[in-house]
């Protein structure tokens, strides 16, 4: 790669939640909704798309604006959002955008002639008699769609949504929100042919106990073997489920991510999370070794979202290497964990300056808590978050961990300190001093970096203990009142 990759790995004013990295050619493309800084709801901003050749993941393309919300006739004033999308590339060889307008029950979709558009309106996804899908008594309610084009061309969308929505009861939607349903579509790709199929129920027979299926539908098929992932009932993991077919026979295999590592070792639950929690979205990225005959060999990651300014409606997206659980027959993984050099494939070097933004755990004194979509800055008023210093959308804004008080802990996963011997801390608040560790219990301290007090950003050094190449960096904050930290640098 032409330089070092980061989480999050867009830059630090984009906001693009429910990443789908797809790859068409010799690129990789990751579809998703749009939030915006400091916003009052999800998703107010039109589709964009950014796309990154596959040989170098850190060296990521803004597509523009791929689809605005009022191309549909149905939401010709703009008023409705545009929620998580998905994109395939049909058997005529274009590209099919898939999307629902936030909770209004419907499945639209536009198409283009290359992956990154522009999409032009389609349709809506109907039944063969033209009633859209969702209007039906019956139907499954349409939200977060996926879709896949198997290898026959047959065509399957799948969608769903855990929780009724009281506003829909009342409206268009006649459906049900049994969990994630699919049906099948003709080679139109917008026409629903045969029966729909509850297949990841939301409780009952079939449904995954202790991880049944919430939202956000992702499907991928590696080889012979169909890929699930959808986000469970605890809203804050990302699980997957496999078959050999992609109509059923749905076998649950484990978390790929939590946003609080939430299941790996030292953070059994909530609780106990080692970073903010709160919904997320994503799905599997396949890069097969050029030449290799193994269908899952290569590298493979999992896209997935993060929460900012303590609200649900600035969310990021970050990737994470995923690894193979060998030790079980077929497709498996192991959960992965949450870094700061997610598609680095590595750690990061010791020297250099990092911004404090690619913290991958993050706590107060009290610990990490829930991102809820409507309270949380009362709530979270007393905890650190992740803010920027310009509005929405201005390039020359940065982005920085704002409020952390006595005993607050920034960590960054992972770096090579076998030749780091010192650190600065760019920061601004009150005066106090941020211990270094490689540990989050602070076992193995390296040193000490003291703050005096300041309105203005200002740089405070301390030497470091070098350690190993392959190790995290923690720092806890111990002072009586409140600092905001931009960047660190390592030399």
């Amino acid at each position: 790669m032409r330089s070092q990759a980061m989480n999050p790995y867009l830059p630090e004013w984009e906001y693009l939640p429910d990443g789908e990295p797809h790859v068409f050619g010799d690129r990789v493309y990751v579809y998703g909704s749009h939030d915006a800084y400091d916003a009052r709801m999800f998703c107010i901003k039109d589709y964009t798309c950014w796309s990154a050749p596959v040989d170098d993941l850190s060296d990521w393309r803004c597509e523009s604006t791929i689809y605005k919300k009022n191309q549909d006739p149905a939401n010709r004033m703009g008023l409705r959002l545009l929620f998580a999308p998905d994109v395939a590339q049909g058997a005529d060889g274009r590209f099919f955008l898939y999307y629902a307008y936030d909770f209004l029950g419907q499945i639209g979709v536009a198409v283009a002639d290359e992956p990154a558009g522009p999409y032009e309106f389609y349709g809506h996804v109907s039944w063969p008699d033209g009633t859209a899908y969702g209007r039906k008594q019956g139907d499954g309610f349409p939200f977060d769609p996926a879709v896949l084009v198997d290898t026959d061309g047959s065509v399957y969308l799948y969608s769903g949504f855990y929780t009724p929505v009281p506003a829909i009861a009342s409206g268009f939607h006649r459906g049900e929100f049994g969990g994630g349903y699919m049906v099948r579509l003709e080679h139109d790709m917008l026409t629903i042919t045969g029966n729909q199929k509850l297949l990841f129920p939301k409780e009952g027979p079939g449904s995954f106990a202790g991880h049944e299926f919430f939202e956000a539908s992702s499907i991928r098929r590696f080889g012979d073997t169909y890929v699930f992932v959808y986000s469970s009932r605890l809203n804050h993991e990302l699980c997957y489920a496999t078959s050999d077919r992609p109509d059923g026979g749905f076998s649950y295999g484990g978390t790929l991510i939590s946003i609080g590592d939430v299941g790996l070792p030292g953070h059994p639950d909530e609780t106990h999370a080692a970073n903010y929690t709160g919904n997320t979205h994503g799905g599997i990225l396949h890069l097969p070794d050029p030449g290799d005959s193994d269908p899952f060999g290569g590298h493979w990651y999992i896209s997935y979202h993060r929460q900012t300014n303590r609200t649900s409606y600035s969310r990021q997206a970050c990737m994470e290497p995923l690894r193979r659980d060998t030790s079980r027959p077929g497709l498996h993984f192991l959960q992965a964990e949450l870094t700061s050099c997610g598609l680095n494939d590595g750690s990061l070097a010791g020297t250099g300056v990092y911004p404090a933004r690619i913290a991958c755990n993050l706590w107060s004194a009290e610990g990490a808590a829930r991102v809820d979509v409507s309270g949380s800055r009362h709530k979270l008023a007393n905890h650190p978050s992740f803010r920027q210093t310009r509005k929405d959308g201005d390039a020359s804004a940065r982005q920085y961990i704002d409020g952390m008080r006595d005993g607050a802990v920034a960590g960054f996963k992972y770096f090579d300190l076998s030749g780091t011997t010192g650190i600065s801390l760019t920061t601004r608040g009150d005066a106090g001093n941020f211990v270094v560790a490689t540990d989050e219990e602070f076992t193995n301290v390296l040193g000490v970096v003291p703050l005096e007090a300041s309105c203005e950003w200002r740089t405070f050094s301390a030497t470091l203990a070098p350690d190993d190449d392959n190790v995290a960096l923690f720092l806890r904050y111990f002072g009586s009142g409140r600092v905001d930290l931009l960047e660190l640098e390592l030399r």
